[in-house]
């Protein structure tokens, strides 16, 4: 019944690479690949996965893993997962990048999984595009690859022939989204159902931390950093902040984008909208005290901005993190 080629889902096995995420990824398209209830089931060409890995000796990497041994064709996609080892550095990458960048040129979708965005962008192919890695990595990320436009908040940027995940465990987002893709919505859905696992439309920015960065070497600027997170960035004034600096105050704000990357105000929103996901994860305070806790006399506002910078309203926040009733 299954006139069309299969679709070839290869894994690419680079040092380091985290082996759950293959051997997960290999699991779910092997079961998205076992719906054969309907007619139209029956009609969707198969899934063929594969494991690629650079032997010794061998000048591009070879498929050391094939679940359909007797088909020949070449890979639909090339997927670089995540590594438990530090982000594959520029020498180590070296053997893979003129392959993936032929791959890519032969019409092969690349995506990367949270540090495989390193492997990725190393090929230069993400040059002007918009990527995502896992939240940990993205001041690393920026600094090695200044071309690519980072977006940390998302979980997922398909660019069709480039796609990119964010944090380890977004391998099941990148599985169900190629499953819809070329198997269709059902075969996805029944797919996420097997898995107990949700369909893909999460952000990263639900779980990620606030990292400020710490490292810029302006002393009047960290001293302003350290005093909003000792007292919670209850005050925001420009006047105060200046004093704590002991500088004036538009050369505060100057000198305070450049070392942060933000504004006086949005950093201290951060640091705010931190403390109320802590509340909000871990006690039964009403949204009302929750605001006025962290610095909001107007709950109006609070919910606002929290919702911004999270992606979610603080109702929504406490039901799916902190399993307690009754927020809105």
């Amino acid at each position: 019944m299954h006139d069309q080629p299969p679709i070839e889902l290869g894994l690419l096995l680079y040092p380091g690479v985290q082996l759950a995420t293959v051997h997960g990824l290999t699991d779910l398209f092997e079961i998205a690949g076992r719906f054969t209830g309907t007619a139209e089931d029956a009609e969707r060409p198969r899934l063929r996965v594969s494991h690629w890995r650079l032997e010794e000796g061998d000048a591009a990497p070879r498929r050391v893993y094939d679940s359909l041994p007797a088909t020949s064709g070449s890979p639909n996609v090339l997927i670089l997962p995540p590594s438990l080892a530090e982000p594959i550095t520029p020498a180590a990458a070296a053997p893979y990048r003129d392959w993936l960048r032929q791959q890519h040129g032969a019409g092969v979708r690349l995506a990367s999984i949270c540090a495989g965005a390193f492997l990725l962008a190393e090929t230069g192919l993400l040059d002007g595009r918009t990527a995502t890695t896992h939240w940990l990595h993205v001041e690393r990320f920026a600094a090695r690859f200044p071309r690519v436009s980072l977006d940390a908040d998302q979980l997922l940027i398909d660019g069709e022939d480039l796609v990119t995940a964010g944090g380890l465990m977004a391998w099941t987002d990148l599985g169900l989204r190629l499953v819809d893709r070329y198997l269709g919505a059902k075969r996805m859905l029944d797919t996420a159902r097997i898995l107990v696992i949700d369909p893909p439309g999460r952000q990263q920015r639900y779980y990620s931390a606030f990292s400020p960065r710490l490292s810029h070497g302006d002393s009047a600027v960290l001293a302003v950093q350290e005093w909003l997170q000792e007292t919670g960035a209850q005050d925001l004034g420009l006047d105060t902040l200046a004093q704590r600096a002991g500088l004036e105050p538009r050369t505060l704000l100057r000198r305070f984008r450049q070392a942060t990357g933000m504004t006086t105000t949005a950093y201290g929103q951060q640091l705010r909208v931190g403390r109320a996901r802590e509340l909000l994860q871990t006690s039964r305070l009403p949204l009302e005290r929750v605001a006025w806790e962290v610095g909001y006399s107007d709950p109006g506002a609070f919910r606002k901005v929290f919702t911004r910078v999270v992606g979610l309203s603080p109702g929504d926040y406490r039901r799916r993190f902190g399993g307690v009733a009754g927020g809105r």
